[in-house]
């Protein structure tokens, strides 16, 4: 499949810009196996980076302008490095535009670079094509213009790229993955300091089913912006008790049931669940470690309750994807994944019960919800690198 893509990712490029790519870069979607809003209370995530991604072929130009062919879109743009401006008409556009623009303004030397991209990452299902084209372009960028980018860095970068270019205010959990995953393993981050660890999944046997609900994110920044704002309140009140915090990922559960007297209830349930998805994470890492999947199912089944009811992010579509999910015996683990209010669910599912997974989904979901599923069956890839032509 990767090699018909790029095939036709050439054979596009070609006929777009009448010559040869110089690259075809990849970088892969994600999906977080346990580890939700946390990021941005300075805490812990545990995703893996997924084998569907960004495909981008290019080729250097000797002046400071960029021309991008979307194949998926069938949209082309231009830009000079020099002016570059958010496009509101084709805002596929924005992100190739904002990596440029912070690659400058890192003092990183550009030249103009001719692009056609493609992808398979399922836009609005929150398994982040966003950050994965970012990395791409910024890949994309590295190799044409003889750059060396700390990894890292990097993903800093892109993450800059969508928060004040595109206007999209997430963690750095999406580019990090994007870029720095490795195959078979998920990737530990400490939200605050950046520290990383790769850990192998030793699945075998088993696989990663993403399910997507079908159900638009129609409520994700109201009620995202919503939830930060109380986790900042329980902060705010418990540095009074607890002098130099200044994250949830510093507070203890028994901090919170201690000065609960002092906290507002809806408060102190988005700050319990965020203290407990914190320790469910690294429990999570410690199972993997042990070969323990019933452990590490358990914690991603508290994590979707947790999800549901004190963080309240979760919504009947997701409820019903995981229940269904629960009620087969070779499913270890089913939650929510993403921010919330539709989306995709992840599950942990023995091979030989995954048609039994696939069959209980395509019959019931839409029985439960009227919508119709999507269903990838994904596997634990390696971050963005290039396509040898």
């Amino acid at each position: 499949m990767t090699t018909e893509r790029a095939e036709r990712l050439i054979e596009s490029f070609k006929t777009k810009f009448d010559a040869m790519p110089d690259v075809l870069v990849r970088a892969p979607g994600r999906v977080n196996l346990i580890g939700e809003h946390t990021d941005y209370n300075d805490g812990f995530v545990f995703p893996v980076a997924i084998d569907r991604d960004i495909m981008v072929a290019s080729r250097r130009r000797e002046d400071l302008t960029v021309r991008l062919y979307s194949l998926d879109y069938d949209q082309s743009v231009e830009f000079a490095l020099g002016d570059i401006k958010y496009d509101d008409d084709k805002k596929w556009s924005n992100y190739p535009r904002g990596v440029a623009h912070f690659l400058q303004e890192s003092e990183y030397s550009i030249s103009g670079l001719d692009a056609v991209i493609t992808g398979n990452v399922p836009i609005g299902a929150g398994l982040s094509s966003s950050a994965a084209m970012e990395v791409a372009m910024a890949v994309a960028f590295e190799r044409a213009c003889g750059l060396n980018i700390d990894p890292v860095e990097m993903a800093l970068l892109c993450q800059k790229a969508e928060n004040n270019f595109v206007g999209v205010n997430c963690g750095i959990m999406d580019q990090f993955i994007s870029r720095l995953g490795k195959k078979d393993h998920a990737l530990l981050l400490d939200c605050r300091t950046l520290e990383y660890e790769l850990v192998p999944l030793n699945l075998e046997n088993i696989k990663i089913v993403v399910c997507n609900t079908g159900k638009k994110r129609g409520l994700v920044d109201s009620e995202y912006n919503k939830r930060r704002a109380e986790c900042e309140r329980g902060v705010k009140i418990l540095e009074k008790f607890l002098p130099g915090i200044s994250a949830l990922r510093d507070i203890e559960i028994d901090d919170i049931r201690k000065y609960s007297s002092h906290i507002p209830e809806i408060t102190e349930k988005r700050c319990l669940y965020v203290v407990k998805e914190n320790i469910r994470v690294l429990e999570s890492v410690s199972a993997i470690k042990e070969h323990d999947l019933l452990k590490f199912g358990e914690l991603m089944n508290e994590s979707h309750i947790g999800l549901r009811d004190e963080y309240e992010v979760s919504c009947p579509e997701l409820d019903a994807m995981v229940e269904i999910a629960w009620g087969i015996d070779g499913v270890i683990g089913s939650r929510m994944t993403g921010a919330g209010f539709g989306g995709c669910t992840v599950s942990i599912v023995v091979e030989d019960c995954l048609q039994e997974l696939i069959d209980k989904v395509n019959e019931e979901y839409p029985k439960r919800t009227g919508l119709q599923p999507e269903i990838y069956i994904c596997t634990a890839e390696d971050g963005a690198g290039i396509i040898e032509i």
